[in-house]
């Protein structure tokens, strides 16, 4: 969580590699959820039963090309801010991942780089 911060704090988020499988991962995260609202995750885009199996379906084509796929791990809820208790939700790291991709591919962790200049 603290290193993924300091990383789109740090270089330009839409630099930035997460995984060797960046763009199948992207490529796959905006295919089947093409409507996904990625500034400010809604609960039910992630929790709810139908959104369960869409999840379910994606992660299996992960499985065993990434490593941790299925670990829990904590995301922002609201990408234009830092991490916190309220800001946070538990999801699956291969969630996290298409997310966190997209959402630097997107531009909307660009607000979070530091001034470098400083």
């Amino acid at each position: 969580m603290e290193i993924h911060y300091n990383l789109i704090t740090s270089i330009p988020p839409q630099q930035l590699k997460l995984t060797p499988h960046d763009d199948r991962i992207y490529d796959a995260f905006i295919g089947q959820f093409p409507n996904f609202k990625l500034d400010k995750l809604e609960t039910e885009s992630l929790k709810s039963e139908e959104s369960k199996q869409k999840w379910r379906k994606f992660c299996e084509e992960f499985l065993s090309i990434v490593d941790d796929a299925t670990f829990g791990t904590l995301v922002r809820i609201d990408s234009s801010k830092e991490y916190s208790e309220e800001n946070t939700i538990l999801v699956l790291r291969l969630q996290f991942l298409a997310i966190e991709i997209a959402r630097n591919r997107h531009g909307l962790n660009d607000g979070l780089l530091k001034n470098l200049d400083t």
